[in-house]
């Protein structure tokens, strides 16, 4: 990997903490996969609690003086930050598709909106407003500020190892905030070479640490358990959520959680068919089907169900899988063996129950984590696939009849964090947007997200926004001050 970067300092692979890289107190350490080949990477410090506490206890320390400067000065140093990011994609990129498999040309735009929230909140960080409030009496006046919430822990997943960090360490260190991260032990690299970036753009010691290890119950347990930890953001399964919850309740900190998803894609039959293919296709198979927002169930109304399908297969049989760094791969690999083996099960537990295999339906035959493109028809909502989450290149195509049959069918699901769909009906338009219990809703787009909109769900999808104005929100608390005696 080091002969194909331009800066081999980027390459990190030691904790980081209290502004230094550290190994772990008992030397041990984990190995760093490509799962486009299987080939190890690199062995990377693997820390425990001893480790954590003291990176909690260093982020304490450091954010006094950091939330008592202007927000001018925090907002330089993260477009210091942002600048090196960009000024550094290529290497950035490369990091990432060695250690989670894309495509070269996803992981450069996934660098490209990772540093797209630094300087987004940059210059939110400046505009944290207050209130005064009229009051009852005249002898006194109501204020209200707004300051930081305290150290922040954040653990992130590995479908996303740069994007993911960003958008929770950016608003915590324009708020005025430290945050202790615990990134996905599949992909630590990206986030250390971002902890590199921060330190070289002048971030303070301790404001910002990252915990690379496999002890993931050690780490995370330290994190909800320890007193000085104010907040914790998560992105990851349900499962995980719903559990820190619980043991962030001891302490009762604040929590903003990105969860699962089972996101539904509704094709009226008024929708403009390509448009509608060319967002199904880009929804369902980015980073080969391993987002929390993809297309999960494709619904194609009854009249135009035939025609969807004929566009939508031809274009998924001709995807390439391979390797991030060759240039004729549309898609890369899933992460592990793991995902490959639950992705497989779904896959033929769909077709025990009756499905269709229209497209691929098989482990691919190479080395490497690879599953080919599927596509499943004569499905139904019995069907265990219908409510799972496939994290994978698995396109689930339903057919449906009425309006009222599709918001029926895409509201059933405990979950809530993005729904798409497609019509030129202005009057269905607001019907269903508003009908569909999900915190994010794509009319007629599939390609949502940017650091400009409050990227987040409903549900147990979550709770919590991140991007956006209203992303800055979960990094304050609002203090209200009485002004008597005037």
């Amino acid at each position: 990997m080091l002969e194909q970067l331009k800066d081999s300092g980027l390459l990190k692979t030691q904790a980081f903490i209290n502004g230094e890289w550290v190994n772990a107190d008992n030397g041990d350490q984990f190995s760093v996969f490509n799962p486009g080949n299987g080939e190890k990477l690199v062995d990377v410090v693997c820390v425990g609690v001893n480790e954590t506490r003291r990176a909690i206890v260093s982020a304490e320390q450091a954010m006094q003086q950091w939330k008592e400067k202007p927000a001018a000065q925090r907002s330089a140093v993260l477009e210091k930050w942002h600048a090196l990011m960009i000024e550094h994609q290529a290497d950035l990129a490369t990091i990432m598709s060695f250690e989670q498999g894309k495509p070269m040309f996803e992981s450069v735009g996934e660098v490209n909106y990772g540093a797209s929230y630094l300087k987004w909140f940059a210059e939110e960080g400046k505009r944290v407003y207050g209130d005064v409030i009229p009051s009852a009496q005249n002898n006194r006046r109501g204020i209200v500020i707004k300051q930081a919430v305290g150290v922040v822990g954040a653990i992130t997943p590995w479908n996303f190892p740069n994007a993911m960090i960003a958008r929770k360490v950016a608003p915590a260190i324009a708020a005025g905030c430290a945050i202790v991260l615990k990134p996905a032990a599949e992909t630590p690299l990206s986030a250390l070479a971002m902890a590199e970036l921060a330190q070289r753009a002048g971030l303070p010691k301790g404001l910002f640490s990252v915990l690379p290890s496999t002890k993931a119950a050690e780490v995370g347990g330290e994190i909800t358990a320890n007193t000085i930890v104010k907040k914790l953001t998560f992105t990851g399964s349900t499962p995980v959520g719903k559990l820190l919850m619980k043991q962030c309740a001891e302490t009762v900190k604040r929590t903003s959680m990105e969860l699962g998803g089972n996101a539904p894609l509704i094709i009226f039959d008024d929708a403009n068919l390509d448009s509608a293919v060319e967002g199904a296709l880009l929804s369902k198979f980015r980073n080969s089907g391993q987002t929390c927002i993809c297309a999960n169930r494709i619904m194609v109304q009854a009249g135009i169900y035939d025609a969807f399908m004929e566009k939508f297969s031809a274009a998924v049989k001709a995807f390439r899988l391979g390797e991030g760094f060759d240039q004729d791969t549309t898609h890369g690999p899933v992460i592990s063996q793991k995902a490959l083996n639950n992705i497989d099960r779904k896959v033929a537990r769909a077709i025990e129950q009756g499905a269709t295999v229209v497209a691929g339906g098989k482990v691919a035959s190479r080395i490497g984590n690879f599953y080919q493109p599927t596509i499943l028809a004569n499905l139904n909502s019995d069907m265990d696939i219908f409510s799972e989450e496939i994290f994978g290149p698995v396109a689930a195509v339903f057919k449906f009849d009425t309006q009222e049959q599709a918001i029926a069918m895409a509201n059933d699901t405990p979950f809530g964090l993005a729904a798409y769909f497609y019509s030129q009906n202005i009057s269905r338009v607001w019907q269903v947007s508003e009908a569909l219990e999900y915190g994010m809703v794509g009319v007629n787009e599939t390609a949502i997200s940017a650091e400009t909109i409050p990227f987040g769900g409903v549900k147990e999808s979550g709770q919590g926004r991140e991007g956006s104005k209203y992303g800055l929100d979960d990094y304050l608390e609002t203090k209200y001050i009485c002004m008597g005696g005037l």
